[in-house]
């Protein structure tokens, strides 16, 4: 089979089954199985080993019964920068783009700051400030065995100077002094219970611990201001991402909790996806 008709019978396989982006998905599996680019693949016209037709075709089948693209291939890419990733860890999405962007804002006037990164997951939050912030000390904080494993990897492959630390964010904030950090970051777990199972069918295969935000979707956003205000130096940076219509509880939680200068960041879409605040304190 040629490079074009295996193209043609995975994108055909994929459309059939109703697969959301089919030109897309296989581009991205024909790139996979021939280690190439898009621009080198448009070029190609050989005919092709019959192990590498039926490689390509058993991803387009794993596709077809739901399996993200991104853990069909191992990798994605997140801001320029590529990341391992599989069964037990968030998919990085662009909509995360947005929170990493106000946290390089708030920070470009820090000399040397000391951020913590708490849901790390695969890591590309802590993996990015850290590259776009030479100077910086990230710590990235993770609970999930699995989930570790990918942000230390994640750590290595980017050569990205990131302290991780495997621990439940309710467990490890004694580690930290009052006082000692100039913003805290995270992406974490904000999907209401009772929506979970009404997820997309890619989304199911994520893992539950990553995407479970309580009943109301704020869990996290509490347990984080409860318990890690205190590490934020006077005038230190919080920033999160949020889930669409979060943004008025999460606010709300943020004035209560004495934060000032609250603001909000939409995506592409005009959904609010950070909100950001400073910690009023003077400790």
């Amino acid at each position: 089979m040629t490079v074009p008709a295996l193209n043609s019978a995975v994108k055909s396989l994929l459309t059939r089954a109703g697969v959301e982006n089919p030109a897309g998905d296989t581009l991205e599996i024909l790139c996979a199985v021939l280690h190439c680019s898009r621009t080198e693949l448009i070029l190609q016209n050989d005919d092709l080993p019959e192990e590498v037709t039926e490689k390509a075709l058993a991803m387009a089948r794993r596709r077809i019964s739901g399996e993200p693209i991104q853990y069909i291939l191992g990798s994605w890419s997140f801001m320029g920068r590529d990341y391992r990733v599989g069964e037990g860890v968030l998919i990085p999405r662009d909509d995360t783009e947005v929170v990493v962007t106000e946290a390089l804002r708030l920070s470009e006037n820090t000399p040397d700051p000391v951020i913590v990164d708490l849901c790390s997951g695969s890591g590309i939050i802590a993996v990015t400030l850290a590259k776009e912030l030479p100077n910086a000390t990230v710590y990235a904080v993770e609970k999930s065995d699995t989930a570790i494993s990918y942000l230390t990897e994640n750590i290595a492959l980017n050569q990205a100077n990131v302290r991780a630390i495997h621990a439940d964010l309710r467990d490890c904030v004694s580690d930290f002094a009052d006082g000692s950090l100039d913003m805290i970051v995270s992406n974490p777990p904000y999907i209401r219970s009772a929506e979970i199972a009404d997820l997309q069918k890619e989304v199911q295969y994520e893992p539950r611990l990553a995407l479970d935000g309580g009943e109301d979707g704020c869990d996290f956003y509490k347990m984080i201001l409860s318990l890690w205000t205190s590490k934020l130096k006077g005038g230190g940076s919080i920033a999160f991402e949020i889930g669409e219509g979060q943004f008025d509880a999460i606010a709300a939680m943020l004035r209560t909790a004495a934060y000032t200068d609250i603001n909000s960041t939409p995506d592409i879409q005009g959904i609010i996806r950070a909100v950001t605040a400073h910690n009023c304190s003077l400790s």
